[in-house]
C-alpha cells in the first residue's frame, strides 16, 4: 500500500496538478459551462414533450403538434452547443491574454461558420452539434491564438482619443480579425481540394470518431473514474481535472443520443455525460457517498460519526459531499481507500451491463442539473422511472461495499469516545 501511495504521489499528482493549471483545459471547462443554462432550457422542453403519459391525454395528432411547437427550444440551444462552446473559447482564451474578449468570441464563431460546409443553401444542424464539436474546439482555440498574436504584434489601427471607445475598439480589431478569418478561408479552400471536401468531415473521420469510440468504451470510463477517485483521495478536485479532458468526448456522445432521441431512433451510446454525472457524481457526490451518509445516520453507533451524518445529510441530498470527503475524512485516509476506489468501479460496470442488456434505459442526452436529487435525476436523464430505480439499486451496492469498512471506523471511533470516560474514572479513584 505504501509503495502504491508513493508511486501515485510521485508520478500521478504532478501530472494532475499540471492539467489542473492548464490554461486551455480551464478555458474549455468554462466554455462548456457557458452553454449550461442554454442547454438546461432545451432539456426542460424535451422532457415536457416526451413525458410518457402524454399519449394517454391527447391524440397522436395533437401530440405531434405539441412536439413540433416545442422542438425549436432544443434546436436553438442543445443542438447548437458547438456554437456556444466556440463562443466561450474565443472569449475566455482571448480574455486570458488581457485582450478584448468579445472580439475573440465573435471572430471565433465567424471562423467556425467559415469552414462549415453549406447544404441546400444553409448549414446542417448536426454540424452545429455533435458532428461539429471537435472542429468547433480546434477552430475556437486556433482563431483566438491567431487573433491575440496579431494584436500583441501591434497589427492594429489606432484611432484618436476623441473617437468613441466602441468605434476605436472595432477599428483596433479590424486587422487582426481580417488576418484570422483569412487564415480560415485558406483552410476552407485547401480542404475543398481534398477527397474530404471540408475540414468537418476530415476531423470527424480521422480524429473525432476514433476518440469518441475510445472514450465511450467501458474500459476508458473505468480508467476515468479511477483517476477521479484517486485525485480526490489526495485532495485534488478529480472531476474538474478529468472532466476538462474528457468532457468534449462525453458531451459529443450525449448530443448523438439526443439527436437520435429527437428523431425517434435507437440511442447509440451508453456512456455519455449523463451516464457519468447521473450514475457516479449524481449519487450524493463524487464516490456515490450518499450511501455512506445513510450508514452514518442509521447504522453506526459512534456519536461522532452520527453527528457527521447529520451534518452531511442535507448537502448529500443535492449531491454535495465535501462534508464527507473532508469530515470522515476520505482524503488521505487509508482505512477507506478500498471502498472509495472500488464502489464507483463496481457501480459503473453494473450500470453499463444493465443498460447494455436492456434491463435499464440509456440516458437520452437531456441535460440534468447535477444538484437534482437521486431517483429524480435518473428519471429525468432516461425519461423512465427505471432510471431512478437503477440509481437506488446502485446506492444499495455502494452501501454494501462500504459497510465493513464503516464498521471498522465506527469501532475505532467508539474506542476513542470511551477513553475520556476511562481517564475520568481513573482520576476519581
Amino acid at each position: 500500500m505504501d509503495k502504491v501511495m508513493y508511486f501515485l504521489e510521485k508520478y500521478l499528482l504532478p501530472i494532475a496538478e499540471k492539467l489542473g493549471q492548464s490554461k486551455y483545459l480551464n478555458v474549455l471547462r468554462d466554455s462548456f459551462m457557458l452553454s449550461f443554462p442554454l442547454t438546461i432550457f432545451g432539456s426542460i422542453f424535451i422532457v415536457i414533450a416526451n413525458l410518457p403519459f402524454l399519449n394517454l391525454l391527447m391524440s397522436n395528432d395533437k401530440l405531434a403538434i405539441l412536439k413540433g411547437a416545442l422542438a425549436p427550444a432544443a434546436e436553438s440551444s442543445m443542438l447548437m452547443m458547438t456554437v456556444f462552446v466556440v463562443m466561450g473559447i474565443g472569449y475566455y482564451l482571448t480574455s486570458s491574454y488581457n485582450i478584448e474578449g468579445i472580439f475573440g468570441s465573435a471572430i471565433g464563431v465567424s471562423a467556425f461558420f467559415l469552414v462549415t460546409p453549406l447544404q441546400n443553401g444553409g448549414i446542417s444542424l448536426d454540424r452545429l452539434g455533435a458532428k461539429g464539436m471537435f472542429v468547433g474546439m480546434l477552430v475556437g482555440f486556433a482563431s483566438a491564438e491567431i487573433y491575440r498574436r496579431a494584436v500583441q504584434k501591434g497589427w492594429t489601427i489606432k484611432m484618436p482619443d476623441s473617437v468613441p471607445p466602441a468605434v476605436a475598439k472595432s477599428f483596433s480589431a479590424l486587422v487582426p480579425g481580417f488576418v484570422t478569418l483569412a487564415v480560415f478561408l485558406i483552410v476552407r479552400i485547401i480542404f475543398s481540394l481534398t477527397p474530404f471536401e471540408n475540414i468537418h468531415d476530415f476531423i470527424f473521420v480521422v480524429i473525432q470518431t476514433p476518440m469518441v469510440k475510445l472514450g465511450g468504451g467501458l474500459i476508458a470510463t473505468i480508467i476515468a473514474i479511477i483517476l477521479i477517485q484517486l485525485l480526490w483521495f489526495f485532495g485534488l478536485h478529480g472531476q474538474t481535472i478529468v472532466n476538462s479532458v474528457l468532457d468534449p468526448v462525453w458531451n459529443t456522445l450525449s448530443l448523438q443520443n439526443l439527436e437520435a432521441y429527437q428523431a425517434g431512433k435507437e440511442l447509440p451510446n451508453i456512456i455519455t455525460k449523463q451516464f457519468i454525472e447521473t450514475y457516479t457524481v449524481g449519487l450524493g457526490g463524487t464516490g456515490m457517498t450518499i450511501a455512506v451518509v445513510f450508514a452514518l445516520l442509521f447504522v453506526v453507533k459512534s456519536r461522532q460519526l452520527k453527528e457527521l451524518g447529520k451534518l452531511a445529510g442535507p448537502s448529500a441530498i443535492f449531491n454535495v459531499n465535501e462534508p464527507i470527503t473532508f469530515g470522515l475524512p476520505i482524503v488521505m485516509n487509508p482505512l477507506v481507500f478500498v471502498p472509495w476506489l472500488l464502489a464507483p468501479i463496481v457501480v459503473v460496470i453494473f450500470t453499463y451491463i444493465m443498460m447494455a442488456v436492456g434491463l435499464a434505459p440509456i440516458p437520452t442526452g437531456v441535460i440534468v442539473p447535477w444538484t437534482v436529487p437521486v431517483f429524480f435525476s435518473g428519471v429525468l436523464a432516461t425519461n423512465s422511472v427505471m432510471g431512478g430505480v437503477l440509481q437506488i439499486i446502485n446506492c444499495f451496492i455502494v452501501f454494501i461495499i462500504w459497510l465493513p469498512f464503516l464498521k471498522v471506523l465506527d469501532r475505532k471511533a467508539l474506542e476513542l469516545e470511551a477513553k475520556p470516560q476511562e481517564e475520568d474514572l481513573d482520576l476519581e479513584l
